[in-house]
């Protein structure tokens, strides 16, 4: 297939939107259901690099949750955790494929901003994948290929519509991209930065101790940053991003944002969350929405009386600013990256406060001893990249 009709493009009056290849070259991807649109291509497409790229980086089968052209969540396929399961909503489907895992880690690690994403996997998709992705609301995949028994399952979504894509695993994009902004042609090189453990040895810290689960995370982070609206800063830990902060103007807003959904992911893991008496009849994006405002600061709105009774089969006890200090303060052990050097040490202030110990970033700010010092007095591990991810 040379050219793909769209329905629209970025919104309902922007048409007519197609999808072709320049040089007249067949496209390299395939179709196999539904009819995805203008921004599901530019998920897929943007989803299927960073996935690609983490497989080759750690090894292991990986998966993205995207939305809006930035992923809400990124991860490796490694075995789920009791807990993790649990809060993942995964703990019935009982042992997992690591492609499964990886989506499984990937979609419920911000489980709010990947309500209706678009996922990619590394792999080709098989049932435990497909089952998963089936009971949540998606709109889409991009995978190499799927098995019989998962395209079954994925056919069943959305009334038979659920939108399938296959890409040729073997694409090679061309050297030099454009772009069209206004009318006017923007051209670059095709980012082909090669993401991998070299790029850690530059170490400016005192402490110059990185494990290598702490490795894999650091990739995992700097190559979901390549992939993300900038500016951009992502935690990591056990395998997966647990917090990206996305398209923001300053940096450490974006550690701030970032910073807080990993908070949220842990807290989700307080015995207190974990055990909340959800209704049985409650729908997966309500007890989602429950939980987020139950461990937010407006927890009033669904505690109050005519609130809790909708949700809970009896009113929980409140989760006091207290307890989810304390319980935050056991999150160690993360890891960090940056799309762009911390021009101020705050930015290390607010990530030292979400458990982070291992941290790259690109250096060459006028501010790198500073931000230096900062590691250094809480003990963290920093390596300078070299190297911008910006992504726009």
């Amino acid at each position: 297939m040379k050219e793909l009709a769209l329905k629209y493009g970025c919104n309902p009056n922007q048409k007519p939107s197609r999808l072709f290849m320049a040089d007249g070259s067949d496209l390299p991807v395939t179709v196999r259901n539904g009819k995805p649109g203008y921004i599901n291509f530019m998920d897929a497409l943007n989803g299927w690099q960073l996935v690609k790229e983490l497989k080759e980086a750690t090894g292991y089968p990986a998966a993205t949750s995207f939305k809006h052209v930035s992923p809400a969540g990124a991860a490796i396929g490694l075995p789920l955790t009791d807990v993790l399961a649990k809060i993942y909503w995964v703990d019935d489907l009982g042992d997992l494929s690591p492609l499964a895992c990886a989506y499984a880690r990937a979609r419920g690690a911000d489980r709010m901003s990947s309500f209706g994403d678009f996922i990619a996997l590394s792999d080709v998709c098989d049932e435990d994948t497909a089952r998963l992705i089936r009971r949540e609301v998606s709109d889409g995949v991009i995978a190499p290929g799927y098995t019989d028994a998962a395209m079954e399952l994925l056919l069943q979504k959305k009334n038979g519509n659920y939108n399938v894509i296959e890409i040729d695993p073997d694409y090679v994009p061309a050297e030099l991209e454009h772009k069209q902004v206004f009318g006017v042609t923007f051209e670059q090189g095709h980012n082909n930065l090669k993401i991998d453990a070299e790029l850690l040895k530059n170490v400016v810290t005192e402490n110059k101790e990185l494990p290598e689960e702490a490795k894999n995370d650091l990739l995992i982070s700097l190559i979901t940053l390549k992939y993300t609206q900038s500016n951009s800063v992502c935690y990591a830990k056990g395998g997966q991003a647990i917090g990206i902060g996305a398209g923001q103007q300053s940096r450490v807003h974006c550690t701030r944002l970032a910073g807080s959904k990993a908070d949220n992911w842990y807290l989700r893991q307080c015995p207190k969350v974990l055990n909340l008496p959800f209704k049985a009849d409650i729908k997966r994006p309500d007890r989602d929405n429950a939980i987020d405002v139950y461990i937010g600061e407006d927890s009033d709105d669904v505690l109050r009386d005519g609130a809790w009774q909708k949700v809970f089969t009896e009113r929980p006890a409140e989760f006091t600013r207290e307890e989810k200090k304390a319980w935050l303060a056991t999150l160690t052990d993360v890891a960090l990256g940056s799309d762009a050097f911390f021009p101020f040490s705050d930015n290390i202030d607010r990530a030292r406060r979400s458990g982070v110990k291992y941290i790259a970033e690109p250096g060459g700010s006028v501010r790198d001893d500073l931000v230096i010092e900062a590691c250094n007095e809480y003990g963290m591990f920093m390596a300078f990249t070299g190297i911008r991810l910006f992504h726009h």
